[in-house]
């Protein structure tokens, strides 16, 4: 069950800087696959509510830390948790997950530096 946690927090922090970003990424896509227009400059509308997204996810890397770093998994033998390898994946997991996440949050400052 403990798994199962630290994969819905970890999903949840993806989806949260997906939407964090959404208002910058969005366009800088679109342009770079060629779809253009004036109308690009109205996917914007999300950015007074990246603040929001960047604390549900930060909130929720927090959350997928303290299961896996913090607070002792109980396990009962022969179940999938009880093995070492597992939580060593779940850990490699978070960090390539918070990997993402930072390039993702760190797009609206790099971005002006590609065009």
């Amino acid at each position: 069950m403990a798994s199962l946690n630290v994969k819905g927090s970890l999903l949840a922090a993806a989806l949260a800087a997906i939407g964090a970003t959404v208002c910058c990424v969005g366009p800088l896509v679109l342009l770079t696959l060629g779809i253009g227009g004036a109308w690009i400059g109205n996917l914007t509308a999300m950015e007074p509510m990246r603040p929001l997204f960047i604390g549900v996810a930060v909130l929720f890397i927090a959350q997928a830390f303290r299961r896996l770093y913090l607070v002792p998994q109980v396990c009962e033998s022969g179940t999938p948790c009880a093995d070492p390898r597992t939580l060593k994946r779940q850990r490699l997991v978070f960090w390539l997950v918070l990997v993402v996440l930072a390039g993702l949050l760190a797009v609206p400052w790099v971005a002006p530096l590609l065009y």
